[in-house]
């Protein structure tokens, strides 16, 4: 399968400031990518650098193929962005800002745009300056969606939507991929990605730590254990290679392991057990792995 994006080695520096370092990674075409991290880790600058709003220090990435600084301007007609936060001229209307963006395409967006807004519960015929945040949010997605895009990203695209609406959001996003959109999406939510990628790139301050299938970062080596003993524990007792998130109250324990699962039977058959707990971590627990460890 042909890979939609491509970033080998970009660099972004502001100044002396960090931005990103050496981030490398690949979508496939029609794949749903996730990209996570905290906020400051990186996230935005990548897509804006990938997206050509600014200019990376050093490194490259592509689109379709296509050189994402060089060939900026058609890469654009096939993609749709949200970003984080949108601003928009406040004396328009929805309907017009719409219309206006729409004009850029060469395709007749009109009905996806009644489609989309119906979707989504926004009025088109609201002014801007009166809308909600979450409203607002609406608005960049309907903008980001309304020309049927090859590759759509997102960056944090729930932020400012209730419940009920990030829902219909995932079945708008869903619907796109199954008609072929490729998705890349950044977000430091991880059950957003848990239940909409297939693989993750997981960055730390700038540099990319972890590529990984959704399915190996929730399956392989990585047990979550919770231990209840006869006696209070002592945190050393459990200190070990392989364990971390280690939290001791009482006669409790949890942690997260990641090794050989004989080894961490065998520190844990000394002790004098009332009842264990053993199962797979969820994509969080398995994320704040990676951020204690020294990578």
């Amino acid at each position: 399968m042909p890979n939609t994006v491509e970033i080998h080695n970009l660099t972004k520096y502001y100044g002396k400031s960090r931005g990103i370092i050496d981030v490398s990674f690949d979508v496939g075409e029609g794949e749903v990518f996730g990209f996570i991290g905290p906020n400051g880790a990186g996230k935005s600058t990548t897509i804006r650098t990938l997206l050509a709003l600014i200019y990376p220090t050093s490194g490259s990435a592509s689109i379709f193929g296509k050189d994402c600084i060089k060939d900026a301007p058609e890469i654009a007609e096939r993609v749709g962005y949200l970003p984080s936060e949108v601003f928009y001229y406040d004396g328009m209307r929805v309907r017009d800002l719409l219309n206006y963006s729409a004009s850029f395409y060469k395709k007749d967006c009109s009905q996806k745009i009644k489609d989309l807004c119906g979707r989504l519960d926004l009025d088109p015929a609201r002014k801007i300056d009166d809308l909600s945040l979450g409203n607002k949010k609406k608005v960049g997605i309907v903008q980001g969606l309304l020309h049927s895009p090859d590759l759509i990203i997102l960056d944090e695209p729930t932020l400012g939507l209730d419940p009920l609406m990030q829902q219909t959001f995932f079945e708008l996003i869903k619907e796109e991929n199954s008609r072929g959109a490729t998705i890349l999406m950044s977000s430091h939510i991880l059950n957003e990605v848990q239940r909409t990628c297939s693989r993750v790139a997981i960055i730390k301050e700038g540099r990319i730590i972890k590529v990984e299938s959704m399915s190996s970062l929730r399956n392989t080596k990585y047990k979550r254990f919770r231990l209840e003993t006869a006696e209070p524990l002592q945190a050393d007792v459990l200190n070990m290679d392989g364990i971390s998130g280690l939290t001791v109250e009482g006669n409790s324990a949890a942690f997260i392991f990641q090794g050989d699962i004989n080894q961490v039977i065998s520190r844990i058959a000394g002790l004098n057990l009332v009842n264990i707990w053993a199962d797979e971590p969820d994509l969080e627990e398995i994320f704040l792995h990676y951020y204690s460890k020294g990578v």
